[in-house]
């Protein structure tokens, strides 16, 4: 499959070698949306390297919003280091490869006209050679089980697969960490089965904002509850789940055991 290179790319530097005992260290995040809504209350969270933490909260709770400051779409007031480089304007492009951003509909992130042409998008755009490219590619494409689609169009595909392949545009970049908004959405059981099996396989830091309980339950075992653009709760899922009183104030169910 041929492959065409941006006009307009920049090679990008190697990743930030700096040491780090933490994944993600986000300090004092405030944001405010331009019509004054504040959207991020003074948000802390600390995050060790290859753990699975669920954000888990109510529509308009901030869980998206944060999310988007982690590669910098959007920038608020406060700090944010990815293993130990901060995020601001001059290390974009690589924080931007360190984290792997998925978004709840997969038709926001696949643009291309076939799979292929989308997983390739990310590591083109890192200046690496036609190669290296094919070979992320078939990396990225094997670690979802989506290898025989790569000639197949994005937009032809299932839900379940479009997520899949989502995916695979983000770890063609090989990403330090994965975040990901809502990813069981719109899913159907089986889809969503196979969509949790895969995450469970992935060695990234993984930070899920979801309103699935079950699969908190089942993959995270830290929980983070977030309203009104602050954190509420942050501890253990299974102490957490054991506060009733709690989630239900933070409009969440504990999943039945």
């Amino acid at each position: 499959m041929p492959i065409t290179h941006p006009q307009d790319h920049h090679p990008l530097p190697l990743q930030s070698q700096l040491q780090t005992d933490l994944a993600l260290d986000i300090k004092n995040l405030s944001f405010a949306y331009p019509d004054g809504r504040d959207a991020l209350k003074h948000v802390t969270i600390a995050i060790k390297p290859g753990e699975r933490v669920a954000l888990v909260g109510p529509n308009g709770a901030g869980k998206s919003t944060l999310l988007l400051h982690l590669n910098g779409i959007l920038q608020g007031e406060g700090q944010i280091r990815v293993g130990g480089l901060t995020v601001e304007k001059k290390n974009l492009p690589v924080i931007r490869a360190m984290v792997g951003l998925v978004f709840q509909n997969p038709d926001d992130q696949l643009f291309s006209p076939t799979v292929f042409e989308d997983v390739a998008f990310g590591p083109l755009h890192m200046g690496l050679d036609e190669d290296e490219v094919r070979t992320r590619v078939e990396e990225a494409l094997t670690m979802v089980g989506m290898t025989s689609y790569a000639a197949r169009l994005s937009y032809h595909l299932s839900m379940g697969e479009k997520k899949r392949i989502a995916i695979a545009t983000v770890l063609s970049m090989h990403p330090q960490i994965l975040a990901l908004d809502e990813p069981s959405a719109g899913l159907d059981p089986r889809a969503r089965r196979q969509l949790i099996n895969l995450l469970q396989t992935l060695p990234q830091t993984q930070i899920i904002a979801t309103h699935d309980m079950m699969l908190v339950r089942e993959m995270c075992s830290r929980m983070i509850v977030m309203d009104e653009g602050r954190i509420i709760a942050d501890d253990a899922t299974s102490a957490l789940f054991e506060r009733v009183e709690l989630l239900e104030a933070h409009g969440l169910e504990r999943p039945d055991c």
